[in-house]
C-alpha cells in the first residue's frame, strides 16, 4: 500500500484507536485532524502529536483536508453530516470520506442528497468502551473485531478494496454489507435487545413491592441477561431516531412471537414450550464465539471462595500485586443458574485470561463462561 494522508474529524476513542492503530501498522503515512474549536488545541490531540500519531493538526478544514486521501468522520452523527457538506468542495476526486456511526442509514442518505456517493463508504468498527477520549484509545482496541464497511451502488470497487485493506492492516475483520442490511441487522441483534433489556428492567421495577425483593434476587441470572441496559441515554435515544423503521419491523415481530408464547401458556402447549428452549438453545450454542461483535464484551469469571472475613480483598490484592485491574468485584446471592460465589469482571479480555491464570495456579476453582 502506497503512503498515504489521512485525516480525521472527531479524535476520541474510536478515532484515537483508529489512528493509533494505523501508524503503527504504516508509520510513514501522514496523519492530521481537525481542530474545529477556537479555544485551546485540548489535551487529546496535544497528546497525540506528542506520542507522534498524529504528524499535523489544522483549523482550516480548507488547509489541511484537500490533501487527504481517506477522511474519517467520528464525530456524532448530525456533525457528520455537516462536514460532509463543507467537505464537498474540497477535496481531491479520489478521496475516500467514511464514517464510524452504528446506524448508516441517515449518513447515506446525505451522501445521496449531497453529491459524494462514489467518494463514500460507510463504517461501522464493532469495538468500543465505556471509557471515552483518545486518552483511552489503544491500537488493539480493534483487533479482530468486526468491521463493517458499507459501499454505496456508485463507490468504485477499487475504492472499497483500499479501504477494505486498511481495515485489515489495522488488526481488524472486514466485512461488507449493503447499508440497509446492516441496518437490519444492527436492529435484530444490537437494538432491539437494548430495547428489550431495558423494557425488562423497568417491569421489573415498576413491579416491586415496597420492600424491594425483586431488586434484592435479582443480582443472578436478572442482572446477567438485561446488563446492556445500562447503557448511555443519549446514544440509545439516537439510536433509536435514526434506525426507526428498522427497529420496528423487529419489535412487530418480537412482539408477535411474544403473543405467541403467551397463548401457548394458555393451551398448556407442551410441545411449543419445549421446542421455544430447545431450537432457541441449539441456535445460540452455535453461535461463533468470537472475540468481539455488535454487543459489547464483558470478560468476567466466577470462582469459589471461603466465607471468611477478608476473603474479597485477598483476591483484590492478589489480582492488584500482578497489575490485573478490576473493573467490578462482588459477591453472587442468587447462583440459580450459575456457579462460583465471587464474580469479578475486567476491562480487557487479556486480563481476563492473565486473571484465570493466577487464580488457577494459587489453587482458586475458577469457573469459565
Amino acid at each position: 500500500m502506497n503512503d498515504l494522508t489521512i485525516g480525521f474529524i472527531g479524535f476520541g476513542l474510536i478515532g484515537g484507536s483508529i489512528a493509533r492503530a494505523i501508524k503503527e501498522a504504516h508509520p510513514t503515512f501522514t496523519l492530521l485532524s481537525y481542530h474545529y474549536s477556537t479555544g485551546d488545541m485540548g489535551k487529546g490531540l496535544e497528546d497525540a502529536l506528542k506520542d507522534h500519531v498524529l504528524d499535523f493538526v489544522y483549523k482550516d478544514l480548507q488547509e489541511g483536508f484537500s490533501s487527504c486521501d481517506i477522511i474519517f468522520l467520528c464525530a456524532p452523527v448530525l456533525s457528520n453530516i455537516t462536514y460532509l457538506e463543507q467537505l464537498k468542495d474540497i477535496i481531491k476526486p479520489s478521496c475516500i470520506i467514511t464514517d464510524v456511526g452504528s446506524v448508516k442509514g441517515c449518513i447515506h442518505r446525505a451522501v445521496e442528497e449531497i453529491g459524494l456517493k462514489s467518494n463514500f463508504i460507510g463504517g461501522h468498527p464493532m469495538a468500543g468502551s465505556e471509557k471515552t477520549g483518545y486518552e483511552n484509545s489503544h491500537s488493539k482496541l480493534l483487533e479482530n473485531a468486526y468491521y463493517i464497511l458499507t459501499p454505496t451502488d456508485e463507490t468504485p470497487p477499487a475504492t472499497t478494496e483500499i479501504l477494505y485493506h486498511l481495515v485489515g492492516s489495522m488488526g481488524a475483520i472486514p466485512l461488507v454489507l449493503d447499508y440497509k442490511e446492516h441496518d437490519n441487522i444492527t436492529a435484530a441483534i444490537s437494538h432491539l435487545p437494548h430495547l428489550i433489556a431495558t423494557s425488562l428492567v423497568n417491569l421489573v421495577k415498576e413491579s416491586d413491592d415496597s420492600e424491594e425483593n425483586m431488586r434484592t434476587l435479582a443480582a443472578g441470572g436478572f442482572k446477567d441477561i438485561t446488563r446492556i441496559a445500562s447503557s448511555s441515554p443519549a446514544m440509545w435515544q439516537d439510536i433509536c431516531l435514526t434506525n426507526t423503521k428498522s427497529i420496528q419491523n423487529f419489535l412487530d415481530k418480537y412482539i408477535a412471537s411474544l403473543k405467541e408464547i403467551y397463548y401457548a401458556l394458555e393451551e398448556k402447549n407442551e410441545k411449543y414450550i419445549y421446542d421455544l428452549f430447545d431450537i432457541a438453545g441449539e441456535y445460540r450454542d452455535s453461535i461463533p464465539n468470537k472475540s468481539s461483535g455488535i454487543l459489547a464484551n464483558v470478560y468476567e469469571t466466577y470462582i469459589d471462595i471461603y466465607d471468611e472475613a477478608g476473603s474479597i480483598a485477598t483476591v483484590a490484592t492478589l489480582l492488584a500485586s500482578n497489575q490485573i485491574s478490576i473493573k467490578n468485584i462482588g459477591i453472587i446471592h442468587n447462583r440459580e443458574f450459575q456457579q462460583g460465589v465471587l464474580r469479578i469482571e475486567f476491562y480487557e479480555r487479556e486480563a481476563l485470561i492473565k486473571a484465570v491464570e493466577l487464580l488457577k495456579k494459587y489453587r482458586y476453582t475458577v469457573y469459565e463462561r
